[in-house]
């Protein structure tokens, strides 16, 4: 019995928590389930459900503790995605047992971000640890302009704030409020919206100004600046690309140089 127990328990193949496609299908219903309760439906068959799936992932987690032990179950990126949605909507079951708990139910929705789980499934596809490599190496070579284009959007932001507080509190009354504003020009979001509300009761000429600044920043952060980030973000995923192109060419030219230093010395043997 022990050592059946061992067998199964310790090793990551027989164990049914270790089973992707197993917790997988039990994170799915255990959405399907969240859905319809935040849908509106009362059921005591969802409750059980909803109960028993939640009992599931603490199990798992548990498991997964003294299999692997706590040091590596939390070194894992998904392990540290299924043991902070298990903890954090663990308390959103006492509305079940506690009716005061019931306006706290809201925290059952977080249970959905087990959904991301699925994610695990993209291990399967092809060259998807490439992909995700050069996606990382292209996020570091394009950090340094993108913290620049931060900077700048934090800048104009607590300028316009200071302009524009009176003008259009609900855009420009705080700083926060005008990087938010700033994201909705640079994206090309409400760029007509915000000026108009900006230049309410201006003086005519005073409108023109302020309508032309806001289309500099348009044209500056949105289109160039937005298109230059895309840019230096594509060129370094295929950088990565070319590379490996490179250094395979070179490979073959250096097996192409290999073979003809072989058939120049056998020409030279037959002379």
């Amino acid at each position: 019995m022990k050592k059946l127990l061992k067998k199964t328990f310790f090793n990551e193949k027989e164990n049914p928590f270790f089973n992707e496609k197993l917790m997988l299908s039990v994170v799915l219903l255990n959405v399907i389930v969240v859905f319809l309760q935040e849908c509106g439906i009362e059921s005591v068959v969802l409750n059980v459900i909803d109960i028993v799936c939640s009992a599931v992932f603490v199990v798992e987690m548990v498991v997964k503790h003294v299999v692997l032990g706590a040091k590596d179950y939390w070194r894992d990126g998904w392990n540290v995605l299924d043991g902070t949605v298990t903890i954090v909507t663990l308390p959103a079951l006492l509305a079940y047992f506690v009716p005061d708990m019931a306006e706290y139910s809201f925290i059952i929705a977080f249970r959905a971000l087990r959904v991301f789980k699925l994610f695990r499934t993209a291990r399967r596809f092809k060259n998807i640890t490439a992909i995700w490599a050069g996606f990382k190496l292209a996020l570091r070579q394009s950090a340094a302009f993108l913290l620049g284009y931060l900077v700048i959007i934090v800048v104009v932001a607590m300028f316009n704030s200071a302009v524009f507080s009176h003008a259009a509190p609900q855009y420009f009354g705080n700083p926060l409020n005008g990087i938010y504003a700033m994201f909705q020009l640079f994206t090309v979001e409400g760029w007509y919206e915000i000026p108009n509300a900006v230049v309410g009761g201006m003086h005519p000429v005073w409108v023109h100004i302020v309508r032309l600044y806001f289309c500099i920043i348009l044209f500056g952060g949105g289109i160039i600046g937005m298109s230059l980030i895309n840019s230096i973000f594509v060129d370094a995923l295929a950088a990565d690309n070319n590379d490996d192109v490179k250094a395979q060419l070179n490979e073959m030219d250096r097996k192409i140089e290999e073979i003809r230093n072989l058939l120049e010395k056998n020409e030279g043997r037959r002379s």
